[in-house]
C-alpha cells in the first residue's frame, strides 16, 4: 500500500542541490504510487521568531496553518536540508519553533515531567547535505542537526522510526557523484523510506 508522503525542503536557495535531492526522492516515490505533497519552507510567508516562547501563543499565519494540515495528512515526512554551522538553516529552525507547538505536536502533562506525543503513527527520513564526510559529522561533531531534528523534535513528538541519510562532501563533488546520490535518493523514494 502506498504512503502519504510530505517532502519538506529546508534549503532557502532553489538553485541548491537539495532541490535536486527532493525531486529525485519525489520521482521515486511517484513511481511507487505514493501520494505526495511538497513544502518549501522558504516559500512560506511567516515570522520565524517564536517571540514569546510558549508563554503566549502567537497566531499562526495562513501558510503555517496549511503546512500543519499537510503534516497531519502525511504518514511519512521527508526532511531535506543542508547542515550549516553544524545545525539547521535558520528558516528551518524557525519553521519548527513556530509550528511544533504544545497542543499541536505534543502536550505537556499537568504536574509531570512527561508529555504526550501527538504525532504518533508517522515515520520520517532526514536527508542532510554536508561539506564533510558523514562519519566525521557523526564522530567528531556529534551530529547536532540530526540530534535536534530527529531526537529533540520528531521523536519527542512521537514520529518513529526516523532514519537519516548523509550526503557529502557536496562542495568537492563532481557530476558523477551527484548523479549517484540522486539515484540513491530516487531508490529511497521508490521504497517509500
Amino acid at each position: 500500500m502506498s504512503k502519504k508522503i510530505l517532502i519538506i525542503n529546508g534549503h532557502p536557495n532553489r538553485d541548491s542541490f537539495n532541490f535536486g535531492i527532493a525531486r529525485a526522492y519525489k520521482a521515486g516515490a511517484a513511481q511507487s504510487g505514493a501520494e505526495i505533497k511538497e513544502l518549501t519552507i522558504a516559500d512560506l510567508d511567516f515570522n520565524p521568531n517564536l517571540q514569546f516562547g510558549f508563554q503566549k501563543r502567537t497566531e499562526l499565519e495562513p501558510d503555517l496553518l496549511r503546512a500543519w494540515e499537510a503534516i497531519q495528512w502525511a504518514e511519512h515526512l521527508v526532511w531535506v536540508h543542508p547542515v550549516w554551522w553544524g545545525g539547521l538553516p535558520a528558516i528551518t529552525k524557525g519553521f519548527i519553533d513556530r509550528l511544533f507547538l504544545p497542543g499541536f505536536a505534543f502536550r505537556y502533562r499537568e504536574k509531570s515531567i512527561f508529555w504526550d506525543k501527538l504525532l504518533k503513527g508517522k515515520s520520517a527520513r532526514i536527508i542532510t547535505t554536508l561539506d564533510q564526510p558523514g562519519w566525521i559529522y557523526r564522530l567528531m561533531f556529534g551530529r547536532p542537526s540530526v540530534n535536534q531534528l530527529k531526537k529533540s523534535t520528531l521523536e519527542f513528538c512521537g514520529v518513529s522510526p526516523v532514519k537519516v541519510s548523509y550526503i557529502g562532501i557536496v562542495k568537492t563533488s563532481d557530476e558523477k557523484m551527484r548523479d549517484s546520490w540522486l539515484g540513491k535518493m530516487e531508490k529511497l523514494g521508490r521504497g517509500q523510506r
